[in-house]
């Protein structure tokens, strides 16, 4: 029997006050930590060697307590090792794309993929996504939990789904036009790249029949969300997820706020750490998000490192569960150039307030000596002579250095010129020597 749709009205944990939400945080970590340490022998021997037991666990600042998960955590016990269910109990397994080393492995019961499909269902609805909506959905298909993880939440919501995937950007713009979707999921910089193609062949995006994007699976900045709101009729809004958290459906922007991904506390529980001593800092200051997952069956993860910075602050349209900042950057994205912290974003900021480029870029670093050296380059809408390419080369080197603080490169390339992304863009392009 199929599960019933999905409407915030049903949904139980939007309307827990804040101290039945702190009480049931508590109630599921506990129950979490017992189930790990009885069943997945990584946690077991962690927590041992922190001189911790799940008795310990008798309020929510006692997370602190408990070790750390990486992604190193995942690869060393990889395939299955971080299971906390019988492999036979687990009805799905995704993976990420291994680009560093072994693929992470997730696992989900069925009652893993029902809650995760109301979380994501409740994302969309909180971005504006309603039921009978078309939902053109561009996120990738296949071990990436991405596009079948917004599927499954969108077809919860009630909409009609046109699972596309990444790529084959003419027949994007084809079904679009054919089918008429209102709602749409896409990483931000492969929609820009369908963007561009729509007016290359001469249809307005303007005039299509798309009003909702909800977008993510990589930072983007308010200037991404202006240009793609000033090509279009749409609201851009952000969505927050990780494959380690279960996929899609950890936070959504509001479409009545917009002033921030709301966190579902319900099902994480969200630290801020400092990122080079690991210390927690208050809510409203910057540091690495750490979370820790409340209702997962196959696939629980204990205070998992996520790279990602940001900042906690109060809720506002979901009052009892605080919000993430925008996401800023990696702490792995991080470049260092002559002592000094560069993230793509901050050159992404740079790149889409100069009139006459692309939204494309990327950052290529190399090391001929001793000092790393940072090359941002860059793409033009129509060819530049040799000298408008200089000056708008030294334009980008005087603004970077007066924003980041630190010297660069700039390459400007013809249109065309830099690698088009149908999934995550590839901002930092490292030629380093390995080793």
């Amino acid at each position: 029997m199929p599960s019933p749709r999905y409407h915030p009205d049903t949904d139980a944990g939007l309307r827990w006050s804040l101290d039945e939400l702190r009480a049931r945080q508590l109630e599921r970590l506990q129950d979490v930590v017992h189930r790990v340490y009885a069943n997945v022998p990584h946690y077991r021997t962690a927590f041992d060697a922190a001189g911790v037991h799940p008795d310990d666990i008798r309020a929510l600042e006692d997370v602190r307590r408990l070790p750390f998960t990486d992604k190193g955590t995942l690869r060393e016990n990889y395939p299955f090792g971080m299971f906390a269910v019988p492999r036979e109990q687990v009805t799905r397994i995704h993976a990420s794309s291994g680009t560093t080393g072994k693929p992470t492995v997730v696992g989900f019961t069925d009652d893993d993929l029902d809650s995760g499909a109301d979380l994501v269902a409740r994302c969309l609805y909180a971005g504006g996504v309603r039921a009978g909506d078309v939902f053109h959905n561009l996120g990738g298909y296949g071990l990436f939990t991405g596009g079948m993880g917004i599927h499954a939440g969108a077809e919860r919501l009630g909409c009609s789904v046109v699972p596309v995937s990444g790529g084959m950007t003419e027949r994007q713009v084809q079904l679009i036009q054919d089918f008429g979707p209102r709602s749409l999921h896409a990483t931000p910089s492969y929609f820009l790249t369908v963007l561009d193609y729509m007016e290359r062949i001469g249809v307005d995006p303007r005039e299509t029949s798309l009003r909702v994007g909800i977008f993510g699976a990589e930072p983007w900045t308010e200037a991404t969300r202006e240009a793609i709101e000033s090509r279009t009729a749409m609201i851009a809004h952000d969505m927050f997820g990780l494959s380690e958290m279960g996929g899609p459906g950890v936070a959504a922007e509001s479409d009545e706020t917009r002033d921030g991904l709301t966190l579902w506390e319900d099902h994480y529980l969200a630290e801020i750490i400092d990122p080079t001593t690991f210390e927690p800092v208050p809510d409203g200051e910057e540091g690495e998000l750490v979370l820790t997952s409340l209702t997962k069956q196959a696939f629980p993860i204990l205070r998992y490192r996520t790279k990602d910075l940001t900042r906690l602050l109060p809720g506002t349209a979901y009052p009892t569960m605080r919000r993430l900042a925008k996401i800023t950057g990696r702490t792995d994205d991080m470049m260092i150039i002559r002592g000094v912290n560069v993230f793509p974003t901050q050159i992404e900021e740079i790149i889409l307030r100069k009139e006459g480029l692309a939204p494309y870029f990327q950052c290529v670093l190399t090391q001929p000596g001793n000092m790393v050296n940072l090359t941002v380059v860059v793409e033009t809408l129509v060819h530049e002579e040799h000298e408008a390419a200089n000056s708008i080369a030294a334009d980008i080197r005087h603004e970077i250095k007066a924003r980041i603080g630190t010297t660069t490169e700039v390459e400007v390339r013809d249109p065309g010129g830099i690698e088009r992304s149908v999934g995550k863009a590839r901002r930092i392009v490292d030629q380093r020597p390995k080793g």
